[in-house]
């Protein structure tokens, strides 16, 4: 029956959902304000409305099953697909712990992400469970073994060549070296706005700015909104920054909040590139804001969790990929959670980006698995551009990872630490960066084509009766 597919798929997705982002709550409870009892009711409200998508693969896998047999259970990589794509872009996306992540740590399997990106991943992944669960209901041993083989194969060939592309290496031979220092000044997250703590705050992030420089770096990368003071509202703070400049001849990428003064005041979470003249020479806005953390999404109907709206800063988004000019190799960077959106990542590389750069402050997430999970989903962008990835985290995971997804450098959780490592400009375009989402854009098409013929084939059958 239709629901009973529905509620499997639900209760499917709601076990992956609370095992994946259980930290929500207590991000809730510790950050928003809010009692636990009205905590655990909003993790489980995002948690429900999460399930639905793999709800809706469920309904749809079983109408297609039941109009083409259990064939169409290797149609349902595509569904997946489909539905993943469809939760990382509707009411502004979640692409949070998407399916081929689980392969971020399988180097060999996951050079893939160069071609078809993090959705291709999800799809072999989804296919090879398709299999398993073909084998129990194929109508022939014939059939079984080509579908086995089939995907051996597939994953023999990804194997091989990923392998391949690994030794080969190439994308750390070429291009000009570029020695950058990533500075994690571990500011617990309830001492990042107190006053009385600014000045310690601020001197610690320049004393290790300083170990950085000295030891090479010529790209000093702090994380988000690391000053505890808006750069270009604090006189001394920015001088203070523009000397340090002076001094050690580096460039400095920021992050700090800005004000836009206008009627009404808008305010930006951005990203200041410091040139080694003190001067400012470009900001990013950050483009893609974190319901419940920048803004409120659905204030009148989240009545219940007043606390929360109370609490979030109401930022404005950014309207620009802005490439940050590190001389003559211009670079990005992602802010927080952006560096989960495959397409912006993109398009930042297609604008001419040599080095892609996220800096973030994973601090909310306390000694959770949600750092890993960030951090990992991080690594893909990697993989999927070409390019090397530095990532600066105010409490970790921060890290220096190379354009085949291997972690040069990375620092532990909840400590000081500045890592220098060497990192390439690169101008080549994987087949990704140029194609981009195609495989996902491929499943939605397949989806709705066999679903409209799932739903022809019953009105025929229908009227034939």
């Amino acid at each position: 029956m239709p629901r009973r597919a529905f509620l499997l798929g639900l209760t499917c997705g709601a076990c992956y959902f609370t095992g994946t982002i259980y930290w929500v709550g207590q991000l809730m409870q510790v950050y928003g304000g809010l009692s636990w009892p009205v905590a655990i009711l909003v993790t489980l409200a995002l948690v429900a409305y999460l399930a639905l998508f793999p709800a809706f693969f469920a309904l749809i896998t079983r109408r297609l099953v039941e109009a083409f047999g259990p064939a169409a259970l290797l149609l349902t990589p595509a569904v997946w697909v489909a539905t993943e794509f469809g939760r990382s872009y509707l009411l502004t996306g979640f692409p949070w712990v998407l399916l081929g992540y689980t392969q971020a740590s399988v180097l060999q399997i996951a050079q893939v992400a160069s071609l078809v990106g993090v959705y291709g991943l999800s799809a072999l992944v989804a296919l090879v469970n398709a299999t398993l669960a073909y084998l129990l209901f194929a109508p022939t041993f014939r059939a079984r073994v080509a579908a086995v083989a089939m995907v051996v194969s597939l994953i023999v060939t990804a194997s091989v060549w990923g392998t391949l592309r690994m030794h080969d290496e190439a994308l750390v031979r070429h291009g000009t070296p570029i020695r950058v220092g990533i500075v994690q000044g571990n500011v617990p997250q309830d001492e990042k706005w107190d006053a009385a703590r600014a000045t310690a705050i601020f001197n610690r992030y320049l004393a290790l700015s300083a170990q950085a420089a000295d030891r090479g770096a010529r790209l000093i990368v702090w994380p988000e909104s690391s000053t505890p003071f808006m750069i270009e509202e604090d006189p001394s703070g920015r001088e203070a920054i523009r000397q340090l400049a002076q001094r050690s001849g580096a460039f400095f990428l920021i992050g700090s909040d800005q004000i836009e003064r206008r009627q009404p005041l808008r305010y930006y979470n951005a990203a200041f590139l410091v040139g080694p003249d003190g001067r400012t020479l470009a900001v990013y806005r950050k483009m893609h804001l974190v319901p419940f953390g920048e803004y409120v999404p659905l204030k009148r109907i989240l009545f219940f969790a007043a606390p929360l709206v109370e609490s979030v800063s109401d930022f404005s988004a950014g309207e620009q990929a802005v490439l940050l000019p590190f001389g003559n190799h211009p670079i990005s960077t992602s802010i927080c959670y952006e560096v989960v959106y495959p397409d912006l990542v993109r398009r930042f590389v297609l604008g001419g980006s040599q080095v892609i750069t996220t800096i973030t402050n994973d601090a909310w997430f306390g000694r959770s698995s949600a750092p890993s999970q960030h951090f990992e989903q991080a690594t893909l962008r990697a993989i999927e551009e070409g390019r090397y990835l530095v990532r600066a985290a105010n409490t970790g995971i921060s890290g220096i990872v190379d354009p085949y997804g291997r972690v040069v450098a990375r620092s532990g959780l909840f400590e000081p630490a500045v890592l220098v490592g060497d990192v390439r400009a690169l101008t080549g375009l994987t087949l990704y960066a140029r194609l981009g989402d195609l495989v996902a854009y491929a499943a939605v098409m397949l989806t709705a084509v066999a679903l409209l013929a799932a739903i022809g084939l019953r009105r025929t059958s229908s009227f034939d009766q």
